[in-house]
């Protein structure tokens, strides 16, 4: 969870991009068909009126041949980090040569993924050894390795870029191999999420669905679209993905008063969690090796603009946490204003009931370097070391949370049990407070450090530092182990914030006249979701949701029919017993799997449900919460789907088939409509899709196919030496199996056509079989 920034997933593997362009993702068949149409109008019109280019098309053609791609230099970016001095005065030049460097590619492996193992025996025995003949003269020995401080060698770093990879011939293999395991999955956003819920899963007991839960917050409608796409290989019941502003993030609170949340111990009256990842937006600058525009458009100020934003997102972070429960604070920006001032800010205003943790004994071969304990502000060319010496025109946009922060009590405020309190605020507790009486207030005590804190041997006497442990921060920079440059540090909740901590985020402007928050975003966008951060996103995780339902039935009932959000469908809990047993009794499912207050739908009537969700037990404690709180949670996406109507007209006795995203889920609990295959029926399966029960290459089979009534069914991959009795067949997430519809004379493969590849891909390789590619034309004529 600390450092998910610098891997991206794989599969598989989420593979990293432009937020821009996948957030056009949609519009590229239509762009397609235009290039098409533009390309055959240009074709017609040579062809009947060709001419030598003129001499200043030709001219222009040269231009474009003696192109050279901007120098990979700002005078200004480096001025700042000499300033800030974030490195040692002898290092910087390596510094500075590292980050002019292509970005190494990355992946991470999904160890909850069917094909785990499949790739991993792929990277040792095939791609490791194939690159280290092929390609150490140009890459070194170690072209490809496992990143040592990654657990359990699912981390792998590649000693070239993506560039690199997409124009070596000599890597197209593996280059194909990666671009494949990605298209399963797609693309960020959502890897940090996906190894969340890796974690939540792996910890469960065998054959229980995990007690925790993950909800994932993205305040921009279409990354969470994104997040729920590449979600569903995950094949979990345990996450919830929410639409809000993540500084306004609701908190479903059930009590008058704030003392009441802790009255009873049993009786949580307010939704809270365990652990919080709190991956702000940033300026991206650490993504620098990747976004190569950045040394063209960098500049101080898009620190500064992001940095109250951030504060605010992580003091909401704080709010919604347990006591004794954990925040990750990260960004991809190497900016102490960003960074160590936000920390010294929360700390300042949680006073004793947040402590900054040490944790770099965590991942212990992962180089990084403590948080910085001094820095310095610049605003328009100009530097300051407090925030006395600001303008007073200027005061209303660098902050005095901007500076580096000591405890001390200073003049006009009160204290409440060790906590800084501005008394003449009605705002949230910040030392941005009363901005036009902060040289009155606000006398920051020159050259205050703690023993402990690191500090620059070469800092001047008057520079202000922060007597807060911030030395506990980590700093990954790039030139230590080839990487990007990231920050990352860890809170622990010990006990409640005060009321006078837990009011509104206030909305102080902190922006230049010339730049707005717009931008500022959208500039933290396109480097910050290079490396899958979700733009605010605040993920959270709870082991356990409880809450007074006393009250509840009749107001749930109430709310069933509608739906607060505007432009979003409800959840509504899918109750038709009727349809419900009937589902049961036609898969023959086990009573220990049970269907009943676990189903959910997002259709407005939801006795005629298109699609039913499956939520654990903790996903619908939420729920039940934020029915009865008025629906204050904004849902995206909820759930796995496990059901879906039909619409064939065989005389199946069940309304609703399989869903292949829920069947990992469900398959272990299910005792009818199940059939064994070969893989060489398998595979004919996937190839064909549409295949006659008389063209099957085991007869027995076809014939098993043949007796069922017609309607959905389950075919598995029959492994080893076991046959074709039901009962010799153990069937666990680990079993290979597919959704298929039994029609008059056919068995239909329910899977699409990227399942399809990727499941025939993955058998061939396992029964070392001949490759097998998949079929679009679906006349079974074609399969004799």
């Amino acid at each position: 969870m600390i450092a998910s920034r610098t891997p991206v997933s794989l599969h598989s593997l989420l593979v990293a991009g432009d937020h821009g362009k996948r957030c056009v993702a949609g519009g590229r068949k239509r762009g397609r068909v235009q290039r098409r149409h533009l390309t055959q109008a240009l074709e017609s019109f040579w062809r009947h009126a060709p001419r030598p280019a003129p001499p200043a098309a030709a001219a222009r053609g040269e231009a474009n041949r003696s192109w050279q791609p901007p120098p990979l230099e700002n005078p200004a970016f480096e001025e700042y980090y000499k300033e800030q001095r974030i490195v040692r005065e002898e290092e910087w030049d390596d510094f500075i040569s590292v980050l002019r460097k292509p970005l190494p590619a990355t992946f991470r492996i999904n160890a909850s993924s069917q094909s785990f193992k499949d790739i991993c025996s792929k990277l040792e025995n095939d791609f490791k050894r194939y690159l280290e003949s092929e390609v150490s003269d140009e890459y070194g020995e170690d072209a490809i390795r496992p990143l040592p401080w990654y657990p359990g060698n699912l981390a792998w770093h590649l000693n070239f870029s993506r560039k690199q990879l997409r124009k070596n011939q000599a890597l197209e293999s593996f280059h194909e191999f990666l671009k494949h395991e990605s298209e399963v999955v797609c693309a960020a956003p959502g890897s940090k999420t996906f190894q969340l819920l890796e974690m939540i899963h792996q910890s469960k007991e065998p054959g229980l669905l995990p007690r925790a839960l993950v909800v994932a917050n993205d305040v921009n409608a279409q990354r969470c679209d994104l997040l729920i796409h590449n979600m569903k290989r995950m094949c979990t019941a345990n996450l919830i993905v929410t639409n809000h502003e993540a500084q306004n993030f609701p908190d479903c609170c059930l009590a008058n008063d704030l003392s009441e949340i802790y009255k009873n111990d049993c009786k949580p009256q307010r939704l809270e969690f365990d652990r919080v990842l709190c991956d702000v937006p940033c300026s991206g600058d650490g993504t620098i090796r990747k976004g190569h525009d950045m040394w063209r458009k960098w500049n101080s100020g898009m620190g500064n603009g992001l940095h109250l934003l951030q504060v605010d997102i992580s003091m909401r972070g704080i709010a919604l946490l347990k006591v004794g429960g954990r925040m990750v604070y990260s960004t991809c920006s190497m900016n102490p204003v960003e960074n160590e001032a936000v920390i010294a800010e929360l700390l300042q205003r949680c006073g004793n009931s947040v402590e900054l943790l040490d944790v770099s004994n965590e991942l212990t071969e992962l180089v990084h370097r403590p948080g910085l304990s001094t820095w310095k502000v610049q605003d328009k060319g100009s530097w300051f070391q407090n925030h006395d010496d600001v303008p007073c025109d200027r005061k209303n946009v660098i902050l005095p949370s901007m500076f580096p922060a000591s405890k001390s009590i200073q003049e006009g405020h009160s204290v409440c049990d060790d906590i800084e309190v501005n008394t003449g605020s009605n705002g949230s507790f910040s030392r941005n407070f009363s901005i036009e009486k902060t040289n009155k207030v606000y006398c920051d005590t020159d050259g205050i450090s703690n023993s402990n804190t690191t500090k620059h041997s070469d800092s001047t006497p008057n520079s202000t530092g922060s007597n807060f442990p911030l030395h506990r921060c980590m700093r990954i920079v790039p030139h230590d182990q080839d990487s990007g440059a990231f920050f990352i540090a860890v809170l622990h909740k010990l006990s409640p914030l005060h009321e006078c901590q837990m009011v509104e985020v206030t909305k102080t402007k902190v922006l230049d006249d010339d730049e707005s928050l717009e931008e500022l975003k959208k500039n933290s966008i396109d480097a910050h979701t290079s490396e899958d951060s979700n733009l605010t996103e605040v993920t959270l995780v709870s082991d356990d949701v409880k809450n007074d339902q006393a009250e509840s039935g009749n107001r749930m009932n109430k709310l069933q029919d509608q739906c607060k959000w505007k432009g979003v469908d409800p959840v509504l809990f899918f109750r038709d017993l009727t349809v419900i047993k009937s589902i049961v009794s036609f898969f023959g499912i086990n009573i220990s799997f049970p269907l009943e207050g676990h189903l959910v739908t997002r259709s407005a009537d939801p006795n005629n449900a298109r699609r039913i969700y499956y939520v654990s037990k903790s996903v619908q404690e939420i729920l039940q919460l934020n029915v009865v709180v008025g629906e204050q949670l904004k849902i995206a996406s909820l759930g796995l789907k496990m059901f879906e109507t039909h619409r064939s007209k065989d005389g199946c006795p069940c309304a609703y088939r399989l869903s292949y995203e829920g069947l990992p889920l469900l398959l272990p609990y299910i005792s009818k409509r199940i059939l064994c295959a070969s893989p060489n029926d398998f595979l004919r399966l996937l190839q064909y899709r549409t295949v006659n029960f008389a063209h099957f290459i085991d007869a027995r089979f076809g014939e098993e196919a043949a007796s069922l009534i017609p309607g959905c069914c389950v075919v598995i991959l029959r492994e080893g030496h076991q046959n074709l009795d039901l009962g010799s067949t153990t069937m666990d997430p680990t079993t290979i199996a597919i959704v298929c519809w039994r029609g008059k004379a056919t068995l239909n493969a329910m899977v699409s056509p990227p399942d399809r590849k990727e499941l025939l891909e993955r058998i061939t390789h396992r029964f070392g079989l001949k490759a097998l590619r998949v079929e679009e034309d679906e006349n079974p004529r074609r399969q004799n």
